[in-house]
């Protein structure tokens, strides 16, 4: 097997780095950093200034993302993640994985034993403050000018357009993927679950991002008089709700695979006062899985149980599919790289496993290929201010991420 110089990346860096963007929109333990607000914008600015360091040339383009190009000889690898936060939420999620870049970038960039450049990437809006993935959506050609036109933010209503041209970025460009310059994209996370620090591992080597199936189920009612409407007549499309969902969740276990989960994110009855029956129920509903025939599994299961509950009534019942998206599987190769990584640089403590959770790296996986490495949440708690994981196991991680991108730039496994 050839054999390649292993990067040493500098752990209090990489922890000083991340302290500062964390002071960036500072939020109790975490952060508040939605897309485009000051501190986000603050924190784009202080990434284009860092590349530099590692022998980049940072752009913003015109829809907020930060890329680094290198110019040196050899394979290039893109690797990164994002800046932006979920309303007050957590410090690591998004930002850990630039920073592991950008370390990556400064230990391979700059040193001549090394083959090849990671190129860094910060992408706008992963967390969907406007839209889905708005920012690699966009970089992999699949975001048109009249969507963002159209795009607001989901808290305050304000346009994507004004935003980007409050912080300085209307009018420019947007990056678009350069076919055949990357090997490939490498993106780090934290696990945002509790599957590492059960079991003691320190890595976890993405196998494959779940796709999230959205649906939006209906329930027709009568509305009516609360004290004066018998019980035996009554068409109470919240009652029916409750008794749907009751069923469907003890119906799910029959159909769905290891890894599978169900959530309930929104009830909405109409009017929604207390001395009326509810007339009208809206159910936001979603299911997760990283396996196809198991999705449709569980949608076929889904219409099932609605088609029943309806026929047995007193309530009509739609079931409405908001958003099908596919599976995403990362790359055999790149995960055999964080393995072996892992080995040497986390005690061999990895599993390979699938995220539950979106990331950018699922829409670069569309046009080049991908991998993606976790590292434990303390608590599995993430998309909260309380989210964290020990200076240990972010400086582990950022070792293997480092020494798997000098892997594969020098064509190893």
């Amino acid at each position: 097997m050839p054999t390649f110089a292993d990067p040493k990346i500098d752990g209090a860096r990489v922890i000083a780095d991340l302290t500062t963007l964390r002071r960036m929109g500072a939020f109790k333990t975490g952060v508040h950093k939605p897309t485009l607000s000051p501190p986000h914008v603050q924190s784009l600015e202080w990434l284009a200034e860092a590349l530099p360091g590692a022998g980049l040339t940072p752009t913003i383009d015109g829809i907020a993302n930060v890329l680094g190009v290198s110019s040196k000889n050899g394979p290039k690898l893109l690797a990164g993640s994002h800046l932006e936060s979920q309303n007050e939420a957590g410090w690591l999620d998004g930002p850990l994985g630039v920073i592991y870049a950008l370390e990556a970038a400064r230990v391979i960039n700059t040193n001549p034993d090394f083959a090849g450049a990671v190129e860094v990437a910060a992408w706008c809006d992963e967390e969907g403050h406007f839209g889905n993935f708005l920012g690699s959506a966009s970089y992999v050609g699949d975001i048109k000018d009249a969507e963002l036109d159209k795009a607001t933010d989901r808290t305050d209503g304000r346009r994507l357009r004004d935003a980007l041209a409050a912080a300085g970025y209307g009018g420019r460009p947007r990056v678009v993927v350069e076919k055949g310059r990357h090997i490939g994209y490498l993106e780090a996370h934290i696990e945002q679950g509790d599957w590492l620090e059960a079991n003691a591992l320190q890595i976890g080597v993405v196998r494959s991002i779940v796709a999230i199936w959205q649906f939006k189920i209906v329930i027709d009612g009568m509305q009516n008089h609360a004290g004066t409407t018998r019980m035996a007549i009554r068409r109470d499309a919240g009652l029916a709700a409750v008794k749907l969902l009751a069923d469907i969740d003890q119906q799910f276990p029959k159909a769905i695979g290891p890894r599978s989960v169900w959530t309930t994110g929104r009830i909405t009855l109409e009017p929604g006062a207390p001395s009326i029956i509810p007339g009208r129920a809206e159910i936001l509903f979603q299911f997760r899985d990283d396996d196809p025939v198991v999705l449709d599994r569980l949608e076929a299961l889904l219409r099932e149980i609605a088609a029943k509950h309806a026929k047995a009534g007193p309530c009509p019942i739609d079931v409405i599919k908001l958003r099908g998206s596919t599976p995403a599987r990362m790359d055999e190769r790149f995960q055999a790289a964080f393995e072996n990584a892992a080995k040497v640089h986390a005690g061999g403590r990895s599993v390979r496993m699938p995220s539950g959770a979106g990331h950018d790296a699922q829409v670069l996986a569309a046009v080049i290929p991908a991998g993606m490495l976790f590292v434990p949440s303390i608590g599995g708690i993430s998309h909260h201010w309380t989210e964290n994981t020990s200076d240990a196991d972010i400086i582990a991680g950022a070792q293997v991420f480092a020494s798997a991108c000098a892997a594969l730039l020098a064509g190893v496994g």
